[in-house]
């Protein structure tokens, strides 16, 4: 889904028939693009007999949007990262799963079972974990890509040919990794210099781009791109030569979830779809497929033998630390989001 305007219209079509959904024995799905094999879609339609409809978004933030909009009681679970489950769950547009609910609940692994987005993991399981960074063309740029300088304050030969996602948390925390200040900073000072450095940066990037941050660098069109892990493993799988940065500033480490909407209108199926994905050889086929890391214990016997080796998944000794995006108080974030408009005008 390529544009807010593609969701919302999807979103509204799809409220118009919510109501029979449940009678129909449906499930629907809010999901990223490019993020799930349909062949395990048709494994749990096949499964419980449930039709499943999936629309998509292209960041956390259209996510959000779209469900203040108007489309909570369209969808039954969603997939957000980490500090927007917090800020969902804050909104009062996420159910509760209670006790007992989930029979696989135990198989998430420990490390993810009491996460602080979502203690005690009241309306979320885990889904993949991974990190956000850049890759980098080496047909195009040889010199060291190991500096959050690629992206903010590039070489000549990288002016002009980089791509950003379009997703403002990411490329926020990842500016504040460059600067060296704190993702929700309140310093006036750190604030206006952070927005000059983005306005100056800007006119070294070529686009915004989400949906087609593997695209366009196996396409070539851009020699830069700031992209998920997965992502860039498959462009690299698809021939293009690129290279996964790990800068020295430090990289986004994040960990999206499913999650169980307010007014879902098949809430037993959502339940159901999400103690499938708590079985450990249906997560270990999303992991194979988007080349992230599933949150579950036992998936070890199901994974392609490949992605343990995989460069993406291995930071060198000179990467910086991985940092998850933070939540801002109210105040904060309206300078943040306003900081956000101006980068996009």
């Amino acid at each position: 889904m390529k544009t807010f305007l593609k969701t919302t219209v999807a979103a509204s079509a799809l409220a118009l028939t919510a109501g029979a959904a449940a009678a129909e024995g449906k499930l629907v799905i809010y999901h990223w693009f490019e993020y799930i094999p349909q062949e395990l879609l048709d494994r749990f339609s096949e499964d419980y007999g449930v039709e499943v409809v999936m629309d998509t978004y292209d960041s956390n933030e259209a996510l959000l949007a779209s469900l203040k909009a108007g489309a909570i009681g369209t969808y039954d679970v969603a997939v957000p990262g980490d500090y927007m489950v917090q800020i969902m769950a804050g909104e009062g547009l996420l159910d509760t799963i209670a006790d007992g609910e989930l029979s696989n609940k135990g198989n998430i692994a420990p490390e993810w079972a009491d996460p602080s987005f979502d203690p005690g993991r009241q309306h979320s399981i885990p889904y993949q974990w991974g990190s956000t960074s850049f890759a980098v063309n080496r047909d195009v740029f040889t010199g060291d890509i190991g500096t959050t300088d690629i992206l903010f304050n590039p070489p000549a030969e990288l002016s002009g040919k980089i791509n950003m996602l379009d997703s403002q948390g990411e490329v926020l925390a990842m500016a504040a990794l460059h600067m060296g200040i704190p993702q929700c900073s309140t310093d006036r000072d750190q604030l206006k210099a952070l927005n000059d450095m983005l306005q100056e940066a800007k006119t070294h990037w070529a686009s915004f781009n989400s949906d087609t941050a593997k695209e366009v660098l196996v396409s070539g069109d851009a020699a830069v791109g700031q992209i998920y892990d997965g992502f860039a493993a498959k462009g690299r799988e698809e021939g293009a030569n690129i290279e996964y940065a790990f800068p020295s500033q430090g990289y986004i480490v994040w960990m999206d979830n499913v999650v169980l909407l307010k007014d879902a209108p098949n809430r037993d199926n959502a339940i159901k779809f999400m103690d499938f994905l708590l079985e450990p050889e249906n997560i270990a086929a999303v992991t194979n497929y988007a080349r992230y890391n599933a949150g579950v214990t036992g998936v070890g016997d199901f994974l392609d033998p490949t992605l343990a080796t995989q460069p993406e998944s291995n930071p060198p000794a000179s990467a910086g630390a991985g940092v998850f995006i933070e939540v801002c108080d109210q105040a904060t974030q309206e300078v943040y989001d306003q900081i956000w408009t101006n980068l996009k005008k």
